[in-house]
C-alpha cells in the first residue's frame, strides 16, 4: 500500500505515527543520491568517533564495512534537544478539506506531518523532543523528552490539531514564542511551522520573539508554511470569487485577474522583507509550500543537526 493509500485510510489523521514513519523511510532510501550518503537506519544506533572518547564501544563489525569508527549508542543517551512549535490559527486550516490525501493537505496537516517526520527522525537518533501548538491559546505544551510514551502524547497532539475547525481564531505568534522560549532553558533546536499572517506591527514584534528564542544560544529554523499556487502566485480563474479571511470573517468580492499583478509585487516584496530579515538575525528561514514533498524539510534537519554542536 503507497503512503496516498495510507493517507486516505488515515481516518482524520489518527494513522500520523505511520505516516511519518512512511515518509522517513522514503527520504533515507533516496539519500545515497544526496550529499549525505551513507546515512541510513544502520546509523540510528551509532554515532561517530571521536578522538579522545574511551574506544569501549567502538562497533568493529561496522568499522570493518565502512572503514569509519563509530560508537554505540544507548537509550539513556540525549544527543540534542529540539522543540516543535506549530500555530494553529484558523489561517492554518486553509485550504478547507473534509479528506487528506499525500498530495492534497491544507497548511495546518502538512505541518503536522512534517513535524511528525522530523519526530521520528529525532527518535532515531536518540534526541529529546518537545511541542507547542498555539492559536489565540496555548493550545498544547509538552517539554523536551525521549521516552516512546511522550512520542506518542506528542502525535496525538498533532492529530488533534489536524481535525480541530479552529473558527475565527487569531494569534498572536510573538506572544506564545516569548513563553515558549521562558521554558526552554538548556540548548536546543527550534523548529516554528506557521504562516506567518501577521500585521506589520505584529511582524516587528515577531521578530524580537524569535530573537528571544535566539537567547541562550538556540538555533531557530522558522518553516514557513504556504499554499505557493494559491497564497504566493494567486492562481485562480477568471470568474468572481468572494475572499474571506478566515481568522477574522471580513471578505471581498472580486475577479481575480484585476488584482493579481498588484497582489504578485507586494507578496514578493514581502516574502524577500522576511527572508532579509530572517538572515538579519541569524533564522534559518525555509519555504514550506504545502503542495512540495516533504524532503526539503528533512534536509533542512539534517543540515542544521551536522552545524548543531
Amino acid at each position: 500500500m503507497d503512503l496516498r493509500q495510507e493517507l486516505n485510510k488515515a481516518e482524520g489523521f489518527k494513522n500520523l505515527g505511520l505516516l511519518a514513519k512512511q515518509v522517513v523511510e522514503g527520504f533515507i532510501a533516496g539519500m545515497h543520491k544526496s550529499p549525505f550518503h551513507g546515512f541510513s537506519s544502520e546509523f540510528a544506533e551509532h554515532k561517530i568517533y571521536n578522538r579522545g572518547e574511551s574506544t569501549r564501544h567502538i562497533d568493529w563489525k561496522l568499522y570493518a564495512k565502512t572503514d569509519k569508527l563509530y560508537t554505540k549508542r544507548y537509550d539513556d543517551e540525549t544527543n540534542m534537544r529540539c522543540h516543535i512549535i506549530v500555530d494553529n490559527s484558523s489561517s492554518m486550516h486553509y485550504p478547507e478539506m473534509t479528506s487528506f490525501s499525500i498530495d492534497k493537505l491544507n497548511k495546518i496537516a502538512f505541518s503536522a506531518l512534517a513535524s511528525a517526520a522530523l519526530m521520528q527522525m529525532l527518535k532515531r537518533q536518540r534526541d529529546a523532543v518537545g511541542l507547542s501548538i498555539y492559536s489565540d491559546d496555548y493550545d498544547f505544551y509538552a517539554q523536551e523528552k525521549g521516552s516512546e510514551r511522550h512520542h506518542q502524547m506528542l502525535l496525538r497532539a498533532l492529530s488533534e490539531a489536524v481535525i480541530s475547525k479552529p473558527l475565527n481564531k487569531q494569534t498572536e505568534t510573538y506572544k506564545y514564542l516569548h513563553e515558549i522560549a521562558e521554558k526552554i532553558h538548556r540548548r536546543s533546536m527550534i523548529f516554528l511551522f506557521t504562516d506567518m499572517f501577521q500585521t506589520t506591527e505584529d511582524d516587528v514584534k515577531l521578530f524580537e520573539a524569535l530573537r528571544h528564542l535566539k537567547y541562550n544560544k538556540h538555533e531557530v529554523v522558522l518553516f514557513h508554511v504556504f499554499d505557493k499556487k494559491k497564497e504566493y502566485s494567486f492562481d485562480f480563474d477568471s470568474t468572481p470569487k468572494r475572499f474571506i479571511d478566515v481568522e477574522t470573517g471580513e471578505f471581498i468580492n472580486l475577479y481575480a485577474d484585476t488584482v493579481k499583478e498588484n497582489y504578485n509585487k507586494k507578496i514578493k516584496a514581502y516574502f524577500t522583507a522576511l527572508q532579509l530579515k530572517c538572515a538579519q538575525y541569524k533564522i534559518k528561514y525555509v519555504e514550506a509550500d504545502i503542495n512540495d514533498n516533504f524532503n526539503h524539510i528533512l534536509t533542512t534537519y539534517m543540515v542544521e543537526r551536522q552545524k548543531f554542536a
